[in-house]
């Protein structure tokens, strides 16, 4: 028992030591730039059999709110792409931010559309509840835009995509 013990620690040891030589080697280079191209070289020398997968919640009326998501969106897309690594990306709406999918109200209306002219791994999905409620409220039918993909529940909808494994991200 005892000498099983001592094996194990001698082997946590080199595994350390091996550790602690890497990163001190790599800790050569100083700035932002490398530590940022060290990460995309770690990204990019990992084979993946699947893509990545970003679920983006958009729960508010704010045009700022939905300009960063697409920021986010258009930034997630490009990293992969430049590593040549495949994504997928799903925006979320529901609340006050379906205001994002609404073809009468969106603030960010043409940029969803010449972002999906361009990016084909990117859905949007509009919660059917709240376009329900906002048909009441409103007395009248609410218009989506022509991206958007009506689901049952926005909710429900970004609980199943994490519970599949894909990122959360609300900005």
């Amino acid at each position: 028992m005892n000498r099983s013990l001592v094996v194990f620690a001698g082997a946590a040891a080199v595994g350390l030591t091996l550790v602690l030589s890497a990163e001190t080697s790599g800790s050569a280079q100083i700035g932002t730039h490398s530590k940022i191209n060290a990460n995309a070289k770690m990204t990019a020398g990992v084979p993946r059999t699947h893509p990545h997968r970003l679920a983006v919640q958009v729960d508010v009326n704010d045009p700022a709110i939905m300009n960063l998501a697409l920021n986010n969106v258009a930034n997630t897309a490009q990293h992969y792409r430049e590593i040549g690594q495949k994504v997928e990306i799903e925006v979320v709406a529901f609340g006050p931010g379906l205001h994002m999918l609404r073809d009468d109200t969106s603030p960010v209306k043409a940029r969803i559309q010449s972002m999906s002219e361009t990016m084909p791994e990117l859905t949007f999905s509009a919660c059917g509840n709240t376009r329900e409620n906002m048909t009441k409220a409103e007395a009248k039918e609410i218009p989506l835009i022509s991206q958007a993909k009506l689901t049952k529940s926005g909710v429900v909808r970004l609980m199943e995509l994490q519970e599949r494994g894909w990122s959360y991200l609300r900005p």
